[in-house]
C-alpha cells in the first residue's frame, strides 16, 4: 500500500498542468517583422525602380516638346574632283569644255536646332505622365500590401509550429515520465504489460509528429526570413506574443472597391490606354515646328588653308507636315487601340464584382472563424475540467491510469484544436483586410 501511493505520489508529481509553449526570449514581434520586411524586401527595391522609371519617362515625354539641338562637322579631302562638259560656244568657247568644280579640301562646321510648335501626339504622350506616375505609386502600395500579407502568414505559421512543438515536447516528456513509473508498476505486477506497451506505443507516435512539426518549423521559418529579406543564415527568434490569449480586432467598414489598390491600377491602366488610342488618332492632324541653322565653309586647295577663311551662312523656315495618305494603317491601329480599351473596360466590370465576391466571402470566413474559435476555447475550459477531476479521483483511486491518460491527451487535442482555429481566425482577419484593402491600416495598429 505504502509502495503504490508513493508511486501516484511520483505520478502526481510529473503531471503537472500544460506548461508555456516557450521560454520568453528576445525575439521579433509581429509589427518587427513586418516594418523590416517593408524596409529590406527585395520587391521593395523593384517598386522604388519603377516609380524612378515613372519620373524618367516623364522627362522623355517633356523634352521632346523642348529644342532640339545638334551640331555637325565634315572635312572633305576631295582626291579626284568630278568635273563636267560646258558644250561649246557657252562662253564664247570655240570646243567643249572639260573643267573640274570645287577645290580639294572642303570644311564645313554647322549648328542645328529644331523647335515643335504643334504636335498633339507629344501633347498627349505628356498627358500620359501622370497616370504613368500613378500607376507606380500604385505598384509600390501593392508591394507594401503583398509584404504586410505574406509576412504576416508566415509569422502566424511559424507560431502555430512552436506550438505545436512544445506542446509534443511537453507531452513526450510527461509520457516519459509515466513511462518510468509504469515500468515499475508493470515488474511489480501492478498493471498488465499491456499499458506500458499502450503508453510506449503513444511516445513513439508523439516523437514522429515531433520530427514532422521540427520540419515544418524550418520550412516556415525559411519563408518567413525570404518574405522579411533576411538571409537564410540569420538565426530568426518570435518574442512571446498575444496570440493565444486574445483574439484578433477587426475593424469592420462598409466595402468600397474604389479603396483597393488593384481596382485603382486598373482605372490607371484604363487612362493609359485611352490616351494611346487619343495619341494614335492625333497622328491625322497636322505638325508644325520651327527650324534654324547656322554654319561655316572653308574651300582650299592646299591642306594649311582647309581651316581659314571660313564663310558663314545661316538659315530659318518652318515646316508643317499634312498626313494625306497611309494606305488606312492608321485607322487599323486606331481600331485596335478602341478594341483594347474596350476589352479592358469589360475586364474592370468583372474585376468589381470579383472583389465584391472575395469581400463577401472573406467576411462569411471570418464569421465562421470566429465561432470555431470561441467553441474550442469553451472546448479547452471543458477539458481542463475534466481533467482536474479526473486528476482529483485518480488520487482517490476512483479513477484508473487510463482514465487519467485519456483525460490529459483531451485536454492537449483541445489545446491544440484551440491555437490551430485561432490562427484560422488570424489567417481570416487578414483576408477580411486585404479584401477590403486596409492591410496598411492593420500594420499601423498592431
Amino acid at each position: 500500500m505504502k509502495t503504490n501511493s508513493f508511486l501516484i505520489a511520483m505520478l502526481m508529481a510529473v503531471l503537472p498542468s500544460l506548461s508555456k509553449a516557450q521560454n520568453a526570449q528576445p525575439g521579433w514581434t509581429l509589427k518587427q517583422c513586418i516594418e523590416y520586411g517593408l524596409k529590406n524586401y527585395g520587391g521593395v527595391r523593384l517598386a522604388q525602380y519603377q516609380v524612378e522609371t515613372a519620373n524618367q519617362q516623364a522627362r522623355e515625354a517633356i523634352s521632346q516638346y523642348l529644342p532640339q539641338v545638334t551640331g555637325s562637322g565634315n572635312f572633305t579631302d576631295n582626291i579626284k574632283l568630278q568635273r563636267s562638259v560646258i558644250p561649246a560656244n557657252t562662253f564664247g568657247n570655240p570646243e567643249p569644255l572639260t573643267i573640274a568644280f570645287g577645290q580639294k579640301y572642303q570644311t564645313n562646321v554647322a549648328a542645328q536646332a529644331t523647335q515643335t510648335i504643334y504636335d498633339k501626339t507629344l501633347l498627349l504622350g505628356i498627358k500620359a505622365n501622370e497616370p504613368n506616375k500613378k500607376l507606380a505609386e500604385l505598384n509600390t502600395r501593392q508591394t507594401q500590401e503583398d509584404i504586410v500579407y505574406n509576412v504576416a502568414k508566415n509569422y502566424y505559421q511559424v507560431f502555430v509550429s512552436q506550438q505545436q512543438i512544445a506542446l509534443l515536447k511537453d507531452n513526450m516528456a510527461r509520457t516519459q515520465q509515466v513511462l518510468a513509473i509504469l515500468k515499475l508498476q508493470r515488474d511489480n505486477g501492478v498493471i498488465q504489460p499491456v499499458d506500458y506497451t499502450n503508453t510506449e506505443v503513444s511516445y513513439n507516435n508523439a516523437r514522429s509528429q515531433l520530427v514532422l512539426a521540427e520540419n515544418s518549423l524550418e520550412l516556415a521559418l525559411n519563408q518567413l526570413k525570404f518574405q522579411m529579406g533576411v538571409s537564410q543564415d540569420q538565426p530568426l527568434t518570435l518574442s512571446d506574443s498575444n496570440i493565444v490569449k486574445q483574439l484578433p480586432k477587426v475593424q469592420k467598414q462598409d466595402f468600397d472597391y474604389h479603396n483597393l489598390v488593384s481596382f485603382q491600377q486598373g482605372e490607371r491602366n484604363l487612362d493609359l490606354q485611352r490616351i494611346n488610342m487619343e495619341r494614335t488618332k492625333a497622328g491625322y492632324l497636322p505638325t508644325l515646328s520651327a527650324n534654324a541653322s547656322y554654319g561655316t565653309l572653308s574651300f582650299s586647295n592646299q591642306f594649311s588653308g582647309a581651316f581659314q577663311n571660313f564663310l558663314g551662312f545661316g538659315t530659318v523656315g518652318l515646316r508643317l507636315n499634312l498626313p494625306i495618305f497611309d494606305g488606312f494603317r492608321r485607322d487599323a491601329q486606331y481600331q485596335q487601340n478602341k478594341l483594347t480599351v474596350l476589352t479592358q473596360e469589360e475586364q474592370q466590370r468583372l474585376n468589381t464584382e470579383s472583389f465584391k465576391l472575395q469581400y463577401n466571402n472573406a467576411e462569411s470566413q471570418l464569421v465562421r472563424a470566429k465561432t470555431n474559435t470561441e467553441n474550442d476555447d469553451r472546448t479547452v475550459k471543458l477539458a481542463q475540467e475534466v481533467y482536474d477531476i479526473t486528476t482529483l479521483q485518480y488520487k482517490q483511486g476512483t479513477k484508473s491510469l487510463t482514465d487519467l491518460l485519456n483525460a490529459d491527451k483531451s485536454y492537449r487535442e483541445a489545446q491544440s484544436n484551440y491555437i490551430n482555429s485561432l490562427i484560422n481566425y488570424y489567417q481570416a482577419q487578414l483576408d477580411l483586410e486585404q479584401s477590403q484593402g486596409t492591410l496598411l491600416n492593420f500594420y499601423n495598429q498592431l
